[in-house]
């Protein structure tokens, strides 16, 4: 659990300075703190890797250029 946070942390950094960060990412930071966010997002890691497993899935990342598509 704790490397996932790490994890999340490492990504929060790289979210805060980059104009193409997931929108979800971004709303989460203006409205919680720090840390809060970390798990949250740590959380959803959680949730994704869980189903993956159980599924036998394969993880495909989301298109960004979709992702902004339906958030605009």
């Amino acid at each position: 659990r704790s490397l996932l946070v790490v994890g999340a942390t490492a990504v929060l950094r790289v979210v805060r300075n980059d104009a193409w960060a997931r929108p979800w990412l971004k709303a989460l930071l203006a409205r919680r703190p720090f840390k809060v966010a970390a798990v949250a997002q740590a959380s959803k890691t959680a949730r994704i890797i869980w189903a993956l497993l159980n599924k036998g899935g394969i993880y495909r990342r989301p298109d960004p250029l979709a992702l902004t598509a339906v958030t605009q």
